[in-house]
């Protein structure tokens, strides 16, 4: 059994004892101390908490506990019951609400659950505050509400079509174009929520030919859940019948989004950001922003526009924040993941769905072709295992001095920049291990790069 406590909030495997999976006393515990800190932190006048979840199996179940313990401590919940990430993330400040929990364990598989959690503007929560609710949790430093103060629960089924009518709403997305474009579009929902909203868009938005791969939200994933091209063996043979012109895939949350070439090629999860950015900068100039380990793509196509790049650490949170500290116009993650402030803060596949679209019917190009038009890198994703005895700050800090004649970023892990590539080195917030992203113009070059590090660390000593 596995529990993760993190700035992101708690993550699991569902079931075991207290403490050792994410059993229903880690879930009450976690959402009572979320309560608690929202009660003494929350400066308006709300008092109701946004809960959404995706479609896992024990999504229900741990809705029940979350609903029943905020209205313990009572706060009033609205329950819009199975949403995307991105959608609760509105309902949120849609509804003017307090803060939100998100149920869903992202790309993990389904034996996974998780709460993640919001402040009133509808973003994950900053590194000190997640760290205050974990310290509220692990002493049970909250209090129940007597009887007359308990809270009560609205369900709103509303915010999916909400949701979609503002993407549609978008400046630079055009609907009128896509329908004209008569595009037949292939997409896998991964048997989650992505597999009711992601069409309902596609029709919204004038997509009348639509090839749906596991799109029942039933829990039931039908493969692995993380949108990587090793589990996306279904919808590539699907475009390469030639069948679809485009094919999308979202994990079970739909914050983020991979995209399937007209050939059955990937396009490549990094190169989705590098994409849209490069539709978004082309009408409308301003920064951009992306994490260390996401490619360096952005970092071109940004400059080739005439404005100014910047990189946060890891993590949608850090994004935001440096997004905000710069006045970016659009940002994100290597892994798929959107960041469109003209809708919101968060990492949203609707909003990609839309634009890379619009990209399409407005430019002609084949998917392929728009790929053509990027800068050309590889991103090689390797590890090291960790052990208990394992000093990773030691590690850290001498690869930082054995490279201290190169371009080091140390905000997040130690990245190393040369000048046709770049290694990132970090430890995992979810698992035990240090992660080593690199990346040059062959997946050859960025393996060797990788493989050229461990060894530097062997010559270490560790």
């Amino acid at each position: 059994m596995s529990l993760i406590k993190s700035i992101s909030g708690i993550r699991g495997t569902i079931g075991g004892k207290p403490g050792e999976g994410l059993s229903a006393v880690d879930v009450v515990k976690f959402t009572a101390a979320y309560a608690s800190f929202i009660r003494d932190s929350y400066r308006g006048t709300s008092n109701t908490i946004v809960v959404g979840r995706d479609a896992r199996l024990s999504g229900k179940m741990v809705e029940n506990l979350v609903v029943g313990t905020l209205m313990s401590m009572g706060f009033d919940v609205i329950n819009i019951g199975k949403a995307s990430t991105p959608t609760t993330e509105l309902a949120v400040t849609g509804e003017n609400a307090c803060g939100g929990i998100i149920i869903t364990a992202s790309h993990n598989p389904i034996q996974w659950n998780a709460l993640k959690l919001l402040n009133s503007n509808g973003e994950f929560l900053s590194d000190a505050e997640g760290k205050e609710i974990i310290r509220r949790a692990d002493n049970d430093e909250y209090t129940f509400a007597d009887v007359l103060e308990l809270g009560k629960e609205l369900k709103n089924d509303t915010w999916a079509l909400k949701h979609i009518e503002l993407v549609k709403a978008l400046q630079l997305v055009d609907a009128e174009a896509i329908a004209s474009a008569d595009f037949t579009v292939a997409i896998d929902g991964i048997n989650s929520i992505g597999g009711e909203i992601i069409p309902a868009l596609l029709k919204a938005l004038g997509v009348n030919n639509i090839i749906e791969l596991n799109c029942e939200a039933n829990g039931k994933f039908a493969h692995t859940p993380e949108p990587i091209p090793q589990n996306l063996t279904a919808i590539s043979d699907v475009m390469k019948s030639g069948k679809a012109d485009v094919g999308f895939v979202v994990d079970p949350d739909v914050d983020r989004l991979a995209i399937v070439m007209e050939n059955g090629e990937m396009f490549v999860e990094e190169n989705t950001l590098v994409a849209i950015a490069d539709y978004v900068l082309s009408h409308t100039p301003g920064s951009t922003v992306s994490n260390l380990s996401s490619s360096r793509g952005l970092r071109d196509v940004t400059k080739a526009h005439g404005c100014e790049y910047s990189a946060a650490a890891v993590g949608e949170v850090n994004v935001v924040t440096k997004m905000k500290e710069t006045g970016a116009i659009i940002g994100g993650e290597g892994n798929g993941g959107i960041i469109y402030p003209e809708i919101h803060y968060g990492r949203d596949a609707l909003v990609g769905v839309a634009l890379f679209l619009t990209l399409m019917a407005k430019s002609g190009k084949k998917v392929s072709e728009i790929k053509a038009d990027l800068p050309q890198y590889e991103i090689a994703k390797n590890k090291i295992e960790l052990t208990p005895d394992i000093d990773v700050d030691a590690i850290l800090e001498a690869v930082k001095k054995h490279f201290s004649n190169e371009e080091v970023n140390d905000i997040d892990g130690v990245k190393i920049d040369f000048a046709d590539s770049w290694v990132h080195l970090r430890k995992s917030n979810t698992e035990p291990i240090i992660r080593i992203y690199s990346e040059a113009h062959t997946m050859e070059e960025a393996n060797k790069l990788a493989d050229s590090i461990k060894q530097i660390i062997r010559e270490l000593g560790f």
